[in-house]
């Protein structure tokens, strides 16, 4: 027992405490942080973007379409490229789009962190806009009659009325979003980017020791996404008792 405690012992200080490793892990977290919250604005303002213009279709399509016009026709082309960005995005692996950004479009710049925080909110942005679509639809169509009394037009309506409602009922799910969005950072190592995952990688090939840098990046993984997650519900159970 003595001799195993010992052996933990010195894998510890191997990992963490000789030439101060543990900081990699410490400003890897930090990067981890940094591109999952620039991420997700991207990813937010997107999804209102592409959630505004699919709801707008889906609603308005009937009544446009009898009246056709120029305005149709570019909802309509707009829907569609809507449309096209969510099958592209939503059909790829985030690891390939990542890589296709920094060798391929993005093959000049020399900022990775950059390039990961537009990739990530690029894919995150995918499917926001679907939680924010849901969200739109699922706002009680009385709210648009409201709006157009009060004599709103359509766009004041939907920024002034809509969005702000839409905001309340998908909150949770958004903030489920952002979890995902930390785990799924941690292939930015791909790309160069010393993120929490590629600090412990280079800790275990400086040390030849897989276990202790490794189980150390999962823990503080699974530490992170279990305290969003109580944040998460503790905000659920705010926004029910605020309804009643």
């Amino acid at each position: 027992m003595k001799e195993w405690f010992a052996d933990l012992t010195q894998q510890f200080e191997l990992n963490f405490i000789t030439g101060d490793r543990w900081t990699w892990l410490l400003e890897g977290f930090k990067m981890t942080l940094v591109i999952t919250f620039f991420a997700t604005l991207l990813g937010i303002a997107i999804g209102v973007v592409i959630a505004t213009v699919r709801s707008s279709y889906d609603k308005n399509k009937e009544s446009m379409k009898k009246k056709g016009g120029f305005g149709y026709r570019i909802l309509s082309f707009f829907n569609g490229l809507c449309g096209l960005y969510l099958t592209v995005i939503r059909g790829t692996p985030v690891v390939v789009q990542l890589l296709i950004m920094y060798f391929i479009i993005f093959a000049s710049s020399t900022n990775s962190t950059m390039v990961a925080v537009i990739s990530f909110g690029i894919n995150s942005g995918a499917y926001v806009a679907e939680i924010f679509r849901g969200g739109i639809m699922s706002v009680d169509k009385g709210q648009f009659e409201a709006g157009r009394s009060l004599g709103f037009n359509y766009i004041q309506t939907m920024r002034y009325i809509v969005i702000p409602q839409m905001f309340k009922i998908v909150l949770p799910m958004l903030c489920n979003e952002f979890i995902v969005l930390i785990k799924e950072t941690s292939i930015a190592g791909y790309v160069g980017i010393r993120d929490l995952t590629k600090a412990g990688d280079l800790i275990r090939g400086r040390t030849f020791s897989a276990f202790m840098p490794l189980i150390a990046v999962a823990l503080i993984y699974l530490a992170v996404v279990i305290i969003f997650t109580k944040l998460v519900k503790r905000l659920e159970r705010r926004l029910r008792n605020s309804d009643h």
